[in-house]
């Protein structure tokens, strides 16, 4: 069976700021009758998987606000005035302090299609060496280098609550122990 599908009849932009806008479509629904969809509309995001030659992960803790506690996160971001792996190299190097010679794009999901539109790209990171960069004044992290034995321990314990980083993990720990099983210069 086929699913009927379900057509915009309109969209407006309810509010905007600098990383969303929240919309509201008049579409179809399966009956055929009008209905309402609400939604955030993004211009995507970016996260990256840092890895050093010896297995260990980059992370950083920050403190999130709607839930009032301290999370533990890959680096990651929204797109906003470049493209996405532009996006990932200034994430990498605001919250992490970190550059890298080598970038791949390793996956790509959605976060939240009930409510979102927005495409997370992932990139594994390779060849790290330290940089500075000015952090954006609305946050403040501490970064974590883990091996990767403590990051997945810290996973099965509940440590990582944070759903980009975990949809990030599951879709490109392969990825990241190919590059670590490979021969590199």
């Amino acid at each position: 069976m086929s699913l009927k599908k379900l057509e915009t009849l309109a969209s407006r932009t309810l509010f905007k700021n600098p990383y969303w806008e929240y919309r509201l479509d008049d579409y179809t629904l399966p009956d055929g009758t009008a209905g309402e969809y609400h939604y955030v509309h993004s211009h995507g995001a970016a996260l990256v998987i840092p890895v050093y030659p010896d297995g260990s992960l980059v992370l950083v803790k920050q403190f999130r606000y709607l839930w009032k506690k301290e999370s533990i996160e890959f680096s990651c971001g929204g797109v906003k005035n470049e493209d996405y792996l532009g996006s990932a190299q200034n994430e990498l190097a605001e919250e992490a302090h970190l550059a890298a010679s080598g970038w791949a794009q390793v996956a790509e999901f959605n976060p939240f299609n009930g409510a979102t539109d927005e495409v997370c790209k992932v990139y594994l990171a390779t060849g790290l060496s330290a940089t500075s960069r000015a952090r954006d004044a609305s946050e403040e992290f501490e970064i974590i280098r883990i091996s990767l034995g403590e990051f997945e321990e810290f996973v099965d314990r509940g440590g990582i609550w944070d759903g980009m980083t975990l949809a990030a993990w599951i879709l490109s720990r392969k990825s990241v122990l190919n590059y670590l099983n490979t021969d590199r210069p």
